[in-house]
């Protein structure tokens, strides 16, 4: 990257610190988290100050970097110099909006992931940018905030579960990436359970604002699908790569991982085909229950046919007409009136119309 491009990043993200100390008049806090692991021994700290991780370059050690922060260009800055880090790596990490992608630079290797999460409160998908930089004896995590789906792997590191502490800074990443996916089988999960009850309200009683929400469950399907489907060709890279960094007994876990997001990638398909079937149903409930109405008014209006015809007959006012002037008239057409009312509500009855 050219030194003008790296200032046209430095002046972005400088303009976008500025603009929320304006607003708050507070100092963005910032948390690093270091866990550095070997097969014996755990060491855990948080600290705030960047010169506490440069130590954990050359180690003999794993050791996972995790920040809370991509606004900081100060920091990332004094990452990239210490790290010797491609400037199109700080370029991509401080651009929250990149796709799912894999890049590889010789001595470390970049990844972009997306991190999910279902608000149930709002039924709504919020998204999280992770990026991951796998170095020889490191790997540092960026997150926008703090908070992620990260604990689990935590645990294991600290009790020696599994074969995390064996091994090395690339199975470090893949237990990233495998946690990350499998919160987008929770995700999947509740969306489906939304989908479950929006289905059974719609069967009883379909109205606009189940229509509404019909329309931003496809959304967010379609949003999560996009977020999927690259992070297929990520796993793929790793696995069939030729990079120094992933040992050949990580790529079975790789395979799996892979197998994984194609099952993600299915579960997102089947929950776009249901929420289709959904809408369908609303809107044969919403025809079916507009036929109702337009069979009760025609039948109504049927019966009100030869009622009005009668009325009408009487309505013409000649001089010289039949009961005109007999004294049961009256109450004689109404009765006909009523009788033939009667008699049609029979008739429809007998005919399975109503």
């Amino acid at each position: 990257m050219s030194k003008t491009m790296k200032n046209n990043v430095s002046k972005k993200v400088i303009s976008s610190r500025n603009h929320h100390e304006k607003k708050g008049n507070r100092k963005e806090d910032i948390k690093i988290t270091i866990i550095d692991y070997g097969k014996k021994n755990v060491h855990e700290e948080v600290t705030e100050s960047v010169e506490k991780i440069f130590i954990y370059k050359n180690t003999q050690t794993v050791t996972w970097i995790n920040l809370s922060t991509v606004k900081n260009i100060k920091i990332l800055k004094e990452i990239e110099k210490h790290f010797n880090l491609h400037p199109l790596i700080l370029e991509d990490i401080v651009d929250t909006g990149q796709r799912p992608k894999i890049k590889d630079f010789g001595d470390s290797l970049f990844i972009v992931l997306k991190m999910l999460y279902y608000d149930k409160d709002n039924s709504t998908i919020k998204i999280e940018q992770v990026s991951v930089i796998l170095g020889k004896n490191y790997v540092i995590s960026f997150q926008e905030k703090e908070g992620d789906v990260f604990d689990p792997i935590r645990e294991r590191i600290r009790n020696n579960i599994g074969n995390v502490r064996k091994a090395g800074t690339d199975y470090l990443v893949y237990c990233l990436i495998d946690a990350v996916i499998d919160n987008y089988f929770t995700t999947i999960e509740k969306i489906g359970e939304e989908i479950e009850k929006l289905e059974d309200k719609i069967i009883r009683r379909p109205n606009p604002a189940n229509l509404r929400l019909v329309h931003k469950l496809k959304r967010d399907l379609v949003f999560l699908r996009k977020s999927v489907w690259p992070l297929r060709e990520v796993i793929n890279n790793m696995q069939i790569g030729e990079s120094n960094l992933i040992c050949k007994s990580t790529i079975p876990y790789l395979r799996d991982i892979y197998g994984h997001t194609i099952q993600v990638i299915d579960n997102v398909e089947t929950l776009r085909e249901i929420i289709a079937g959904v809408l369908d149903i609303y809107l044969s409930s919403t025809n079916n229950r507009m036929n109702e109405i337009m069979k009760v008014l025609t039948i109504i209006a049927t019966i009100f046919i030869p009622l009005t015809f009668v009325t009408g007959i009487y309505g013409m006012n000649f001089k010289f007409m039949p009961e005109i002037k007999w004294f049961w008239g009256y109450p004689a057409v109404l009765s006909i009136m009523l009788l033939i009312g009667v008699v049609m509500l029979i008739i429809f009855k007998k005919k399975k119309w109503m």
